[in-house]
């Protein structure tokens, strides 16, 4: 399993806008992609407006590659999320899950 994620910082006014977005038009796209696991939407204020730490997992680099495309380090950042944004990464991180811990 494998961890790609992915930080923004969205103008406060577009945080909710943002969310919307993920939740209509990207996880639908990941949803339908063969590999895919989950997705996480992690949020903070900071002095620059909302961030955001997009966390998805996903079964192999295969998978990712159906999403991202042939260079997965790159990051997928539509124009309509680019103008929410203050600044966003360019590149994702991606991590191998070593191991994963659910409560008793």
């Amino acid at each position: 399993m494998i961890s790609r994620q992915w930080i923004g910082i969205a103008k406060p006014s577009h945080a909710k806008r943002y969310i919307d977005h993920l939740r209509s038009e990207t996880f639908p796209i990941l949803a339908n992609i063969r590999g895919f696991v989950s997705a996480s939407i992690l949020q903070r204020t900071v002095r620059a407006g909302e961030e955001f730490l997009i966390v998805t997992v996903w079964e192999s680099i295969e998978a990712i590659k159906q999403f991202a495309g042939e260079n997965p380090e790159v990051a997928v950042v539509p124009a309509a999320v680019q103008a929410m944004m203050v600044e966003y990464e360019k590149f994702v991180r991606h991590y191998s899950i070593a191991e994963t811990y659910t409560a008793p």
